[in-house]
């Protein structure tokens, strides 16, 4: 199963290693990754492994938002399944 992770905010120092950090400490890896700043803006997009997780897709989910609000950006993580219907449609 996969998750999709999209990061967006005020660019500043740590971004990248404080999300990383989280996900290797509770067993997501991260397939794919995409980032780019534009006119000091953050924007990332992941695509994580959440076969194998330490904690409940929720509880991540939770984390993440918590995560976000500490260093001042919008962290948001998506089963890849909405992705999937939203184009059979």
């Amino acid at each position: 199963m996969k998750g999709i992770i999209t990061v967006l905010g005020k660019d500043k120092v740590g971004i990248i290693a404080k999300v990383c950090t989280y996900l290797a400490g509770h067993n997501l890896n991260i397939l794919d990754i995409s980032q780019t700043i534009i006119q000091g803006y953050f924007n990332m997009m992941m695509i994580v492994d959440i076969s194998a997780p330490s904690k409940s897709f929720e509880e991540i989910v939770e984390d993440l938002q918590q995560v976000g609000e500490e260093i001042g950006v919008e962290i948001k993580l998506q089963h890849e399944d909405i992705f999937n219907i939203m184009h059979r449609i």
